[in-house]
């Protein structure tokens, strides 16, 4: 029996997968929800763990990881448990670990930002929160930070989905492209002009939006027609045009058009709510880092929200009293 790899089998030459030849293939691709659990569990079979412990939840996390990462998460847990001086690992461990691997490497608290600096990224931060929680179609905060990693963020702001989804609408995608555009609208709101850390969520941004436009038919100039064709599907899964200069000048434009136009939808949002922004990344300031519950208890109390228990008891108090009444 002869086995063969590669991560590129779109260059391979026609003559190899004739049959008879290498004819079957066996596709590995990354772990779905069930394969991360199971992958947790393998690895944390002989790590001691608190009864807090939920490894559901970081496989709901951990999406886009593979095996490797996973093996690295629970390694990272127990290393942290030991410097605690435990024997045990915490689900506070387990999500630690998962933000070394999946977000950016270690908190670098040793890397001293000026005030101004670490009120800017307060403020870019808080607007990404900010801004997913205004919108319908968005993925939860977890965790707002303002701590420099040693991969070179500055802060970021962590979302983990609520259940496993191989489908995103079109709603989602313009919700993620307003989310990120959020950040650079909350400095341009705040201090009248903009910096380098937007980089990356402007270039998440531009590659959603030319998605949309070349490969998922949500166009509204072009319509349902595939401008382009995803190569290296098992590497990087660049996507290649299939049409001419003229042609990919007008997807420029588009591109630009959908951003700029999310861009102002951060900007109109966190304008409206332009006081509950100021607390709340005043609070980051002093706290350095918020978890997805703190953040949505503020958030919901300076909007006057209720708590969504107190929602269910209310909604349950006024259907007894129309009861009542009829």
């Amino acid at each position: 029996m002869i086995l063969a790899a590669t991560n590129r089998p779109e260059v391979l030459d026609k003559a190899l997968l004739r049959p008879g030849r290498f004819d079957r293939r066996i596709i590995v691709d990354k772990p779905d929800l069930k394969g991360r659990l199971e992958t947790l569990k393998v690895h944390s079979k002989d790590v001691l763990m608190a009864d807090d412990v939920d490894l559901d939840a970081l496989a709901l996390a951990s999406a886009g990881l593979v095996g490797s990462d996973l093996a690295n998460m629970i390694n990272e847990a127990a290393i942290n448990a030991v410097k605690k001086g435990r024997k045990f690992v915490t689900q506070a461990d387990l999500f630690e670990a998962f933000e070394i691997v999946a977000v950016g490497g270690k908190e670098k608290k040793d890397r001293a930002m000026s005030d101004k600096e670490k009120k800017i990224v307060s403020y870019h931060e808080v607007g990404h929160a900010m801004v997913t929680a205004l919108q319908k179609n968005t993925e939860p905060v977890q965790k707002i930070t303002i701590v420099p990693r040693t991969m070179g963020a500055l802060g970021y702001t962590l979302q983990t989905p609520e259940e496993e989804k191989f489908l995103q609408t079109k709603e989602e995608l313009e919700a993620k492209i307003v989310t990120y555009m959020a950040g650079r609208a909350a400095e341009e709101i705040v201090f009248h002009s903009v910096t380098s850390g937007a980089a990356n969520d402007i270039e998440q941004a531009t590659k959603i939006a030319r998605a949309m436009i070349t490969q998922f038919g949500m166009s509204e100039k072009f319509g349902m027609m595939s401008l382009a064709s995803v190569e290296n599907q098992y590497l990087d899964g660049r996507a290649a045009l299939n049409c001419g200069e003229q042609t990919a000048s007008q997807i420029d434009q588009e591109v630009l058009q959908m951003i700029n136009h999310s861009y102002e939808e951060a900007k109109r949002l966190l304008n409206e709510n332009r006081e509950v922004l100021d607390k709340i990344a005043e609070y980051l300031y002093e706290h350095e880092t918020i978890t997805g519950k703190e953040f949505m208890k503020i958030f919901r109390e300076l909007k006057g929200i209720p708590e969504p228990g107190q929602e269910t008891e209310a909604a349950v108090s006024d259907d007894m009293f129309v009861d009542d009444e009829v």
